[in-house]
């Protein structure tokens, strides 16, 4: 029986997820994300598949975040009309980001397709539709965490909860039968124990290949401790001193909720009373409620505390909800006591780039980075030190106070990563994928030198190299 893993997104790099798994004649994708970060790299979007999308058999989808789902649609649009398995909370909150990444893509192209118009060019077509994505949600399978499920023929999976936002899980595969059965891992992308509303990410004992993310491989986070304090500092400060707005770029899924959360457990001893709470973001909103709604998936903390405040919603206590643009544009009319939560998490779309661009120029206001900010986008940039960012073709100076609190991240962190991988039981061979160089060639030095590690056989995984598995636990390459 031939098995083979090839790697075609989410190579050296954090965006893009794709893995094709093939059995015999039978094709199975691991995710299918959109390539995010600077205009050169969502270009990429635009190649043609390196397979014939006709020909999978089926997907299985770890999350919900677009850099892993957002390429769903136009894999239906190009011709796959299969099944796309995974956690039913995530096809929940598929439901409203595929079709929110359309509507983007239909409102960008119709910007470019003005300008085009006046140098009389041909109108380009978006990447997908709307109704792209709702087809492809329709071929949406929702599983529990726990159920073994036949995919294609010879392979069986598993989701487990991986602790990252709402729904997302680790893969558990079973390739083949009898003795010569092969078991791979993916893990995914991997959070952190400890962290508020979702549980710990689940360990695992038995691999012949662990294929695992290393977002972080090459550092450390600080700790929940370090930085609830960080916060509650940065709040003091700015009431105190500063006397301006502070704004919170985030990811509508996973640190939007986490960041309500948070404000509604420090109410009191961060003093927030005296501010004023907003989530502009409808699609974040729109994902709260699916967290909401998806209340037995919790950690212990967060269901014992709703138990004891029955009625008082920790998600939906101190926050008001902003929905239409002109309340959002509102917004940008206060000067001070507003913490404005808003997406994109990167600063390269969405709402938080009108509120940048009325307050990153005011030294009396701060801006929280508070999740990953891949190579080529703006909230790079801003982690970076750039003295100025361009907004709606406008010039911004940097004057707010800029925090970066790292200790808010939904990935595992070296020790994390390294914990999790040393679980496995004689220590299988190890690819990392969904890494830039740097982290990946950190971690694999420890894992290398680690007297506690010691895998059978370590790779970072390229784009298009692929993988014999029969030959497990050997890494054997064979051409593309």
């Amino acid at each position: 029986m031939r098995m083979t893993l090839q790697f075609l997104g989410a190579t050296e790099e954090v965006t893009g997820s794709c893995h094709l798994l093939s059995v015999d004649h039978e094709h199975l994708l691991l995710d299918c994300g959109l390539i995010q970060g600077g205009k050169a790299d969502e270009l990429r979007n635009h190649d043609p598949f390196a397979f014939d999308p006709e020909s999978i058999s089926a997907v299985v989808l770890s999350h919900a975040h677009i850099d892993h789902s957002g390429r769903l649609p136009l894999l239906v649009k190009a011709g796959f009309d299969g099944p796309i398995y995974t956690h039913k909370a995530t096809a929940e909150l598929c439901a409203i980001m595929l079709k929110d990444a359309a509507m983007l893509q239909t409102r960008d192209t119709e910007r470019v397709n003005k300008k085009r118009a006046k140098h009389d060019l041909e109108p380009l077509e978006p990447l997908f539709t709307v109704e792209d994505a709702e087809q492809a949600i329709t071929q949406f399978v929702p599983l529990e965490y726990g159920q073994v499920t036949r995919v294609i023929p010879h392979v069986d999976i598993c989701l487990s909860d991986a602790g990252h936002i709402l729904g997302s899980a680790l893969v558990e595969l079973w390739l083949g039968e009898g003795k010569s059965q092969k078991k791979v891992v993916f893990s995914g992308d991997l959070g952190r124990a400890g962290m508020p509303i979702l549980r710990n990410p689940t360990l695992v004992d038995t691999a012949d290949l662990v294929l695992m993310e290393s977002t972080y491989g090459n550092r450390f986070h600080r700790s929940w401790t370090e930085t609830l304090a960080e916060l509650k500092d940065i709040f003091a400060k700015t009431v105190n001193e500063s006397q301006g707005n502070i704004l919170l770029p985030a990811f509508s899924v996973g640190r939007a909720q986490e960041l309500l959360y948070l404000f509604h457990l420090y109410a009191k001893e961060w003093d927030l009373g005296r501010w004023k709470i907003c989530l502009d973001s409808p699609m974040a909103i729109e994902a709260t409620r699916v967290y909401v709604n998806n209340y037995p998936l919790m950690d212990e903390d967060f269901k014992r505390f709703t138990r004891q405040h029955p009625g008082q919603h920790p998600l939906l206590s101190n926050v008001e909800f902003i929905q239409t643009t002109e309340e959002s544009m509102a917004l940008n009319e206060v000067h001070k006591g507003l913490i404005i939560i808003a997406g994109s998490g990167m600063c390269n779309g969405g709402r938080i780039r009108s509120h940048l661009e009325h307050n990153l120029w005011r030294p009396e206001c701060d801006v929280i980075i508070c999740g990953y900010q891949a190579l080529g986008t703006p909230g790079r940039a801003l982690v970076d030190g750039v003295g100025e960012l361009t907004i709606h073709g406008n010039s911004i100076k940097v004057a707010a106070k800029l925090h970066t609190v790292g200790g808010l991240s939904a990935h595992a962190d070296q020790a994390e990563l390294l914990r999790w991988y040393r679980h496995f039981e004689g220590q299988p061979p190890l690819i990392l994928v969904h890494g830039e160089p740097d982290a990946q060639h950190g971690l694999v030095d420890v894992v290398n030198q680690d007297p506690n590690t010691k895998p059978q056989a370590t790779a970072i995984a390229t784009h298009g190299d692929r993988l014999d598995l029969t030959a497990l636990p050997q890494l054997v390459w064979k051409p593309a």
